[in-house]
């Protein structure tokens, strides 16, 4: 298997990023909606926050890392014989997610950056805030967090809707259409006609 991208399935590192961000994204989700089960004010809930943060930085960086690497290595073709739409909601769902693993992430690293409290980053050190967000009167503070974090939910709801629809769409190809397109992600997998 290659680092980069062949014609017939995904390198190592596309495949890395993949299923990293995927792990990681299915966690901070996971954290994300269970804030709601810890009290107001509750130590385990600050350290729950606190990694669910640490997270949403350390995906930024890696999906900004996996975006350069897709757009420096051309993925694998979809199958010739795909329904043209079929085809087209698959390479919009992708775009989408790619959108959504950025947007996300930052939206939550700008309303973090609103007020005078660190961003701690797994407890190892502050993680740099937006200074024009930071600097904001404390009378405007509360609204502006507010907007950014409605941003945030909104996006990871989408986000929500978009993996359940990928998750299908993978299946899909598995199990209905037979073809090699869920293996070319999966390490160790044989791939027809692979290089």
């Amino acid at each position: 298997m290659t680092t980069a991208n062949t014609r017939t399935r995904y390198g190592t590192v596309a495949m890395s990023l993949h299923w990293l961000i995927a792990a990681l994204v299915l966690t901070n989700i996971y954290l994300g909606l269970s804030f709601d089960t810890y009290a107001k004010g509750d130590p385990s809930l600050m350290q729950v926050v606190m990694i669910h943060k640490s997270i949403g930085l350390t995906v930024l960086v890696l999906s900004i890392a996996r975006l350069v690497w897709r757009l420096m290595n051309p993925v694998p073709p979809l199958p010739a014989g795909m329904n043209p739409a079929l085809k087209f909601a698959a390479r919009a769902t992708h775009w989408l997610l790619y959108f959504l693993i950025i947007a996300i992430p930052l939206s939550g690293w700008l309303m973090v950056s609103v007020g005078p409290r660190p961003i701690p980053f797994f407890g190892l050190f502050d993680w740099p805030k937006f200074g024009f967000l930071a600097a904001i009167p404390a009378a405007q503070q509360h609204a502006t967090h507010e907007s950014f974090e409605s941003i945030h939910v909104t996006l990871a709801w989408a986000a929500i809707v978009l993996i359940v629809i990928h998750v299908c769409g993978a299946l899909y190809h598995q199990f209905l259409s037979r073809d090699d397109v869920f293996k070319r992600m999966l390490p160790g997998t044989n791939v027809a006609d692979e290089a």
